[in-house]
């Protein structure tokens, strides 16, 4: 859990669309220590990183992306945003099974995961690595970055 690494004023945010979902995050949260230190917002997550940039809080240190896949491309592009050098951004489930280099497939989630990979190719402030995970799930993967100025 990324809370046991947080230094003592450390917070985490956890941006829930879904207020069930936000429910049951605020529940392990507690029931794992942690309601001290973590903020759930519920919401959209583009308006969420949007409030967060305009209320100017400070950088975060790790972005982990996992979210409606379509919007992977705007959520990168508010994470750097929310960044400084050295932010570590994470990016989940980049693989999709490996459908994500076909280039006929419909599925918007896909679409949006391709997109997001391109995205962190073209970005010259971040240095971007893919891996392929293996498991009970098939095959996925993720891609760690580092924003670097």
């Amino acid at each position: 859990m990324f809370a046991r690494a947080l230094p003592d004023d450390g917070i985490i945010y956890s941006l829930e669309f879904n207020e069930n979902h936000a429910t049951v995050a605020r529940e392990n949260i507690k029931n794992a220590g942690f309601s001290h230190c973590t903020k759930v917002i519920v919401g959209a997550a583009t308006d969420s990183m949007k409030q967060l940039i305009t209320d100017q809080i400070e950088p975060f240190d790790l972005i982990f992306i996992d979210a409606d896949k379509q919007n992977n491309p705007h959520y990168l592009e508010l994470s750097l945003k929310l960044s400084k050098p050295g932010t570590v951004i994470i990016g989940d489930n980049v693989v999709r099974g490996g459908d994500v280099i076909n280039n006929e497939t419909t599925n918007e989630g896909t679409i949006g995961v391709r997109k997001f990979n391109e995205q962190l190719a073209k970005t010259p402030n971040v240095e971007s690595i893919g891996f392929q995970t293996v498991g009970i799930k098939g095959h996925d993967g993720i891609t760690l970055s580092i924003v670097t100025e």
